[in-house]
């Protein structure tokens, strides 16, 4: 006759179980703390990250309006020279024109503004030319006789000048009817050919 042993846990089964289970808990408990040091870390980290963006996004956008000053700089002493051999004789320039409305909010800047007595052409100088700076210049040159009415008798031209730009660009401000100033060697020349006609405003 077969004797059927029982198969119910004995009480050191159950004990040994509720400590495995216990060691399993604080295992557990453990890697989710250090789950939760690692996400803390990775956050601070990644605001560290975010201030030294912030910090490095002011510091080049300082460092691009001082190379915009340079190209200014540069091309302020050759514009009235350069604009008489296109036989537009300017005598007079103006740099940093602001014009503000009746509640002193900003409306438009001239980087440069060369006249004579009928005519002026407003530069819009930049270290790096882009396509929406020649569109944002557009915008600026439709403006500009509502800005600035002491002018609103003057044919108006439009003109771009850089240290670096893009062919694309280039013909972009070419096609929309403004003169194209840029660096060649140590001095700034037109670039627009003979037969180019400028866009008056």
């Amino acid at each position: 006759m077969t004797t059927l042993q029982s198969t119910a846990p004995t009480f050191d089964d159950v004990w040994r179980t509720i400590q495995e289970l216990a060691l399993m808990s604080k295992e557990t408990d453990r890697k989710f703390q250090e789950t939760d040091r690692q996400i803390q870390a990775t956050s601070q980290q990644m605001k560290e990250t975010d201030r030294m963006i912030k910090t490095m996004s002011k510091q080049l956008g300082a460092h691009g309006n001082r190379l915009g000053e340079f190209v200014q700089e540069m091309v302020r002493p050759a514009v009235v020279r350069l604009f008489r051999q296109r036989h537009l004789p300017v005598h007079q320039v103006m740099a940093n024109l602001i014009a503000c409305d009746d509640n002193g909010q900003f409306r438009a800047e001239i980087d440069l503004l060369v006249i004579n007595t009928d005519t002026a052409i407003a530069i819009e100088c930049k270290s790096r030319l882009t396509l929406d700076d020649i569109n944002e210049h557009l915008e600026r040159l439709a403006i500009f006789k509502d800005c600035f009415p002491q002018y609103s008798r003057f044919t108006l031209l439009g003109a771009v000048a850089a240290m670096v730009l893009p062919q694309d660009v280039s013909r972009l401000a070419y096609r929309k009817g403004l003169f194209v100033l840029a660096q060649s060697g140590d001095a700034v020349e037109i670039r627009n050919d003979d037969s180019f006609q400028p866009q008056r405003w």
